[in-house]
């Protein structure tokens, strides 16, 4: 990060908490919402409709709600606070795909607006690019908690805030 401009860095925090905040919203939104569940958005898939099912039967949907939400959520914190970003940013590029395919109508995603490339191809981009830039040394904890002696002689944990 030391060869990295201010604009650069400035960028690195703009797209880390405007992801983070992205995420964090619809995780809190789906927690607040008595009537959420992801077996809605997963009995609609149009791609890989068997796969993806089988996480919205009943004695599987309640699990995936709570993984849903809280993998929101918690990505969503993750980013905004610069902590575990490279823990969390490839969880959120997996959702990111997985909402991509879910509705795909090749070659249209979810609707004829949108034509091979959609917004989470792009959000699933700016995630790798954050974990790639180590993000969450940039104004975030990753670097503060990484100097951390707990944390800087364990060589297991390093990856963790790297």
């Amino acid at each position: 990060m030391a060869n990295t401009s201010q604009l650069d860095r400035g960028l690195i925090v703009f797209f880390r908490i405007a992801m983070g905040w992205t995420f964090l919203y619809a995780g809190v939104s789906q927690i607040t919402n008595p009537n959420f569940t992801a077996a809605a958005f997963l009995a609609g898939t149009k791609t890989f409709h068997d796969q993806l099912a089988w996480f919205a039967l009943p004695a599987i949907a309640p699990y995936t709600t709570f993984l849903v939400e809280w993998g929101h959520t918690l990505i969503g914190l993750s980013l905004i606070f610069g902590c575990m970003v490279r823990v969390s940013s490839p969880f959120g590029v997996l959702l990111m795909a997985i909402y991509y395919c879910a509705h795909m109508d090749w070659p249209y995603i979810e609707s004829h607006v949108n034509f091979i490339v959609d917004y989470h191809l792009v959000y699933g981009g700016v995630l790798v690019y954050l974990m790639a830039n180590h993000a969450g040394h940039v104004w975030g904890l990753d670097g503060l908690i990484g100097k951390l002696p707990a944390i800087a002689h364990r060589p297991v944990l390093r990856p963790l805030f790297g």
